[in-house]
């Protein structure tokens, strides 16, 4: 699978990266960009933020505890280990930011289902 991506980026380099705009080559040639899983990891990982905001439609009480609780703590901890690492790797920091977020929001709905919903009812 490797010599596929490297003989795509090779491709790459030839025929688009002459015609790049100077910002967008810094991009190109970063320790992060799209040549590397350093890129293409993180924005994967965006479907689990999409995932994540397409259940604020769910009702709350079929949002999972456990899971959203996983989502949050590996968005923080994620979030921090991509300040700490070198080159810092902004595109993973972010997702795992809106990541943590949309967890957060979630519990914060599960709570208010379990706090006020709950002990209404009979």
């Amino acid at each position: 699978m490797s010599c596929i991506c490297d003989a795509f980026c090779n491709a790459a380099d030839k025929a688009i990266y002459p015609i790049l705009p100077d910002f967008i080559k810094k991009t190109w040639d970063h320790p992060a960009g799209p040549k590397t899983v350093f890129f293409w990891g993180p924005t994967i990982k965006w479907c689990l933020v999409l995932a994540g905001l397409s259940d604020l439609m769910r009702p709350a009480e079929k949002l999972s505890f456990f899971q959203n609780m996983a989502l949050f703590f590996t968005g923080g901890i994620w979030t921090r280990y991509s300040f700490a690492i070198t080159p810092i790797n902004y595109n993973l920091a972010s997702v795992n930011l809106f990541l943590c977020g949309v967890a957060l929001f979630q519990l914060a709905r599960l709570g208010y289902y379990e706090v006020c919903c709950l002990t209404i009812l009979p």
